[in-house]
């Protein structure tokens, strides 16, 4: 990590407070990205999608990207709320705090599920990463409102 000098910090703990900044947001993203998630497909996925997957765009829309949405934007939301303040001034340190943990599931789920997804003229490839980009999105306006006001 690059040294910054930021007023009030000891000279000796200025590498590992970025770091563990970043640590504390990207676990905190992960327990609400994973509990989210879970919520998720226990609540929606499993009683109304079921195995054969949704029927139509409307439905896959409805029961599956925009709940996706929604727990991407909290993980985005909370990941970025609990960075601290001193580093969170820092733009690259900042993004990376917020949409490390969005963009490495969403990087998980392709590998893992490439075959389904259609490579990269298939449409559920190119909904599932709008579907990311605006899940970051929001959960960094929501952050950056909440600390606006």
């Amino acid at each position: 990590m690059t040294r910054y000098s930021y007023p009030g910090a000891p000279p000796g703990e200025r590498e590992s407070s970025a770091l563990s900044a970043l640590i504390r947001s990207w676990a905190v993203g992960i327990v609400v990205l994973v509990v989210t998630e879970y919520l998720q497909m226990s609540l929606l996925n499993a009683p109304l999608v079921g195995d054969d997957g949704p029927g139509s765009f409307g439905s896959a829309l409805l029961l599956v990207h925009l709940p996706n949405a929604v727990c991407l934007a909290l993980a985005t939301w909370t990941a970025a709320r609990l960075h601290r303040t001193p580093y969170r001034a820092h733009l690259g340190q900042h993004l990376t705090a917020a949409l490390a943990i969005p963009v490495a599931a969403q990087l998980l789920t392709l590998s893992m599920q490439w075959d389904r997804m259609g490579g990269f003229g298939g449409i559920t490839f190119w909904m599932s990463n709008a579907v990311v980009v605006t899940g970051c999105a929001v959960g960094l306006a929501l952050a950056r409102l909440g600390r606006d006001s």
